[in-house]
């Protein structure tokens, strides 16, 4: 594991994105796995800023995001299909067939996993895959637990992911309470994975991850053990490591 140190989140955003253009530029049909949360917002900027510069053209990419909420359709404006229009999607020439998020409409939760973990499958391993850190260590919607969940599957969240969603809602709404989820396996098989952090309150929970054991109650852990995986931080997320590195 190689830890990249970004000053603020401004670098930390551009640092992140340096690295995915790198990957669409070295590979034009490149498969990208795509995150959501507050921390992914300022490395999809730079892309759609590079993007309009005409530095970046993703024509060619295919996209397939971590998780969804189980009963939320693309439009509703809490749903990470949304998110992703939003924030990213529709300001680059990402084709919409090439963009991939699980299918939170789908009530029989084993039918939509097993869709998903189809399509994975058919698509190979991913290229890079983008994933942020929980404050509980979960990475996707891959939550602690006693075992490493494989394959997709339906989680129940936990009342700490619960509370730390519930800002993107407004007081009156409720915050779902299952998502479905990429699984530990087609994380690990991506060639490179990119964990962007920032922010304090995520500092012990770095030191947690990348530098305690691996263990499937800090999920992130197994992220230790991949051939390929860069974390990019600011000073404020690696301040309890900073004599480790």
């Amino acid at each position: 594991m190689r830890i990249i140190r970004a000053k603020d989140y401004q670098d930390m955003s551009r640092k992140a994105a340096n690295i995915i253009s790198a990957q669409v530029i070295g590979k034009p049909d490149s498969v990208l796995g795509l995150a959501t949360g507050e921390t992914p917002v300022g490395a999809y900027r730079k892309l759609i800023e590079w993007y309009e510069k005409g530095d970046l053209d993703f024509s060619r990419v295919t996209t397939v995001n971590l998780d969804e909420y189980k009963g939320l359709d693309k439009w509703n404006k809490q749903s990470y299909h949304y998110f992703m229009n939003e924030n990213f999607f529709k300001h680059v020439n990402l084709l919409p067939e090439r963009c991939h998020l699980p299918d939170g409409t789908e009530e029989n939760a084993e039918k939509a996993c097993r869709a998903y973990e189809a399509l994975l499958r058919a698509l190979g391993p991913i290229d890079l895959q983008l994933l942020g850190l929980g404050h509980n260590g979960h990475i996707g919607f891959n939550e602690p637990s006693d075992r490493f969940e494989l394959d997709t599957h339906c989680v129940s969240l936990s009342e700490s992911t619960i509370s730390a969603n519930r800002r993107f809602f407004a007081p009156d709404e409720e915050v779902p309470a299952q998502a479905y989820t990429m699984g530990i396996r087609s994380i690990m098989q991506a060639k490179k994975v990119l964990v962007a952090v920032s922010g304090k309150e995520k500092a012990a929970m770095v030191r947690t991850a990348f530098f305690g054991p691996v263990t499937p109650k800090v999920p992130a852990s197994v992220l230790q053990i991949h051939s390929d995986a860069v974390v990019v931080a600011d000073e404020e997320a690696l301040w309890k490591v900073r004599d480790m590195l």
